[in-house]
């Protein structure tokens, strides 16, 4: 394997030169950006501070979706200036009905639904990573980060900046001042060069993308086709320092006896401090002595009945989140989620010339494990502490191309579990790219888990590998992927819920690309394949599908796929055909309606035999005005063995928001569960009626990102057979942020 991955890597070298050249054909424009001088731009929505007349003036003359590259059906303007502490965009947004205009009212990053106008910068101008930053018609922000390496854009960026948006006769504007010291770019003295895009969202019955760049779709990158600015003279960025105190105070009660309405309760408080300092250009330090990680952003539910392997939730906690793509993985081998309740913690990560790296350590008092198999997977928690480390290095090659190290390691007072990996990420040309990872693992279990869990005793240690290669082009996709992963391969700081498991799965797809106002905005045919056995090469399934999807007016999307599998649990085997269905609309500006289907067999995993199931998910979202967003989902799932019903679930949610502006908003969540299990039909002792509720009520107040108040209240209630419905669980909670920098 590692001879293979280095002559790749070699290869890699040799065909450079071919992508670069094809990269240089796409359309670079160049511009230059003036200074304002030496007077802040005051931010309120109204370009009329005389410093704009010094801007640089841009237009985004392409549309490039859903048509290609055709001119841009509205008109945006766009200006662009800077001082020695920010960069100042403004953006006129001419709209011919300014009645239809999506501007509301949020909080940050919740703004895709809207119209928005903003700025892509590639501050380091090697066309791998970029800041993002977008504003709505009534100026609420959305940032992100961009990574070419790992093929993400990430919402976990949140940069302090300021921002306004106003609604008028001939459209909207937007004004943002970024502060540099709230981005990364090289410390260098004199001008400055920068990759930079301008990007408009315009969302009617087609959801338009208007750019200052055209985008060749043949090319498998979006920053090696930007545009470049120059200018930026006499800025620095600074050592960002940021201090970030939090105060929280809570109350728990809980029921520990059912039969009765005592509640047993304490209450907390607790101080805690998180600190950024940018030590270099684009290096970062982030450490933290007692966080206050409690979740104030309740998870999406979901049905836990009859799966096969664990389900996982994604990561909200901003310390983690802070440089998180540079930790990626095609095998997840880090799930920050995993840390459940650290002491302290510190980070650093950052990128030097093409060499990044990170590092983070945190003492966790909490060690949570996730235990897989080939056929299932299991959790447990062990109330004792350890210390989880991470430590990566990853390096750039050619123009589009890294290979990296990653090392993680979880260390408590009878236990251990370390991960070596070892992955590539290699363009081979511009449509093309392989993907390469090689790990090894070595675990000791405590004695609790060895017995309980029937895990090996002792030390033992295990490897896996996966090697997977993708085309994408303007019409055609196509992708294979084989994975190989031993039995005793742990990954206790990852989410990796199956083992002993070799895996192969190829997918072949051709897309139809849409002239202006065609009939579709969207329209592909794809099947694909897979193939999975263990280490011993014993079926334990496969199956394929055909999958057809179609987007239309209306910001319509129809998606239809058959398919057929075949699963082996030991001599057992279960020949299963389904079909899912999506569809999606947005017949009004303010409705937005989603519904998700599966009719056909599924696998009883609990009792081993087949069954037939009906799974049904419709939401709906209705805004009311600029203030208020309801978003009402359900979830029903039934299976039935021969005739017979052996579960049904439902599960409710309910999102409710009232946004009083940018700063201030108030939120309800309600979740209902409802599961019915028919015990003659179990193989093992189940409850025939389980029912929850889960309630919870914030207010909100936000200034930045980490500037912030919560007032909150959340309870459980829970019903079964032989327990009438009785609230079990209660808490008040209060929290205050504050960032202070220096």
């Amino acid at each position: 394997m590692l001879r293979i991955g280095l002559a790749l890597v070699s290869a890699i070298l040799l065909v450079q030169p071919v992508l670069s050249e094809a990269i240089e054909k796409s359309s670079k424009r160049k511009f230059w950006i003036n200074s304002s001088g030496t007077n802040e731009i005051k931010i309120d929505g109204v370009l009329d501070e005389t410093e704009w007349n010094q801007a640089t003036v841009i237009s985004l003359p392409y549309e490039v979706r859903p048509a290609e590259n055709i001119e841009a059906r509205v008109k945006t303007e766009c200006y662009l200036t800077y001082d020695r502490s920010h960069l100042y965009v403004g953006c006129i947004a001419f709209d011919p009905d300014p009645d239809s205009i999506r501007g509301r009212y949020s909080d940050r990053d919740r703004i895709s639904a809207d119209d928005h106008v903003g700025i892509v910068l590639d501050t380091f101008n090697d066309e791998r990573r970029a800041f993002k930053f977008f504003v709505n018609p009534v100026g609420v922000q959305l940032d992100q980060f961009q990574d070419e390496v790992s093929s993400t854009e990430r919402n976990s960026f949140d940069a302090i900046w300021d921002s306004a948006g106003k609604i008028t006769a001939d459209g909207y504007v937007i004004e943002m001042a970024i502060p540099f010291r709230s981005i990364r770019f090289p410390n260098t003295p004199g001008q400055q060069t920068w990759g930079f895009d301008l990007v408009r969202i315009y969302p009617r019955e087609r959801r338009y993308t208007f750019a200052l760049n055209p985008q060749d779709r043949n090319l498998a990158c979006s920053l090696c086709q930007v545009s470049k600015i120059t200018g930026f003279e006499g800025i620095t960025p600074g050592n960002n320092i940021e201090l970030d105190p939090t105060l929280t105070a809570s109350r728990q009660e809980r029921k520990l006896d059912l039969s009765i309405d005592d509640f047993d309760g304490a209450t907390s408080t607790d101080a805690g401090l998180s600190a950024i300092w940018g030590l270099a250009p684009n290096w970062t330090l982030n450490a933290t002595a007692n966080p206050d990680f409690s979740n104030v952003e309740a998870d999406v539910a979901r049905l836990d009945v009859n799966k096969q392997f664990s389900l996982s939730f994604p990561e909200r906690r901003s310390f983690f989140l802070e440089g998180d793509d540079l930790f990626d993985t095609p095998i997840e081998i880090v799930f920050t989620r995993n840390i459940a309740d650290p002491v302290a913690g510190v980070k650093l990560t950052g990128k030097s010339g093409g060499n990044a790296a990170g590092f983070l350590t945190a003492y966790d008092e909490i060690t949570n494990l996730l235990l897989p198999g080939p056929r299932g997977s299991s959790t447990t928690s062990l109330n004792e502490e350890s210390i989880d480390s991470i430590f990566r290095y990853r390096r750039d090659i050619g123009t589009d191309s890294a290979v990296g190290f990653l090392f993680t390691d979880r260390e408590g007072t009878d236990y251990y579990n370390r991960v070596f990996n070892v992955d590539a990420k290699l363009r081979i040309s511009a449509s093309n790219t392989i993907r390469l990872q090689l790990l090894g693992s070595q675990t000791d279990y405590p004695d609790v888990v060895v017995q309980r869990f029937s895990q090996p005793d002792g030390s033992f240690s295990d490897r896996a590998f996966q090697a997977a290669f993708s085309h994408s082009s303007r019409n055609w996709f196509f992708s294979a992927q084989y994975r190989d992963v031993g039995a005793d391969f742990r990954a206790d700081m990852g989410f990796v819920p199956r083992v002993d498991l070799r895996s192969s799965f190829a997918s072949l797809g051709y897309r139809f690309v849409p002239e202006k106002d065609d009939w579709f905005t969207s329209l592909s045919i794809s099947v694909d394949g897979h193939y999975r056995t263990d280490q011993a090469g014993n079926l334990l399934e496969e199956g394929g599908q055909a999958t057809f999807e179609y987007g239309g007016p209306l910001q319509s999307l129809i998606s239809i796929s058959p398919g057929m599998s075949r699963r082996v649990f030991g001599t057992q085997t279960f020949d299963e055909i389904f079909i899912n269905t999506t569809f999606q609309i947005n017949p009004k500006k303010d409705i937005f309606l989603f519904f998700f289907s599966t009719f056909g067999n599924e696998m009883d995993f609990v009792n081993l035999r087949k069954g037939d199931i009906v799974r049904l998910a419709p939401d709906v979202q209705y805004r009311i005005g600029r203030h208020v967003f309801i978003d009402l989902s359900h979830t029903y799932e039934r299976l039935e063995i021969e005739n017979e019903t052996l579960f049904t679930a439902n599960l409710t949610q309910l999102r409710l928001l009232y946004n009083v502006n940018r700063r201030l908003f108030f939120r309800v969540v309600l979740q209902y569960t409802d599961l019915e299990q028919n015990e003659d039909l179990y193989t093992i002792p189940v409850e025939p009626l389980t029912k929850t509720l889960f309630s919870q009520l914030l207010a909100t107040y936000k200034i930045n990102p980490r500037t912030v108040l919560f007032i909150g209240y959340s309870d459980n209630h829970l019903e079964t057979i032989t327990i009438p419905r009785t609230q079990t669980q209660r808490t008040f909670f209060f929290k205050v942020g504050y960032a202070l920098q220096l």
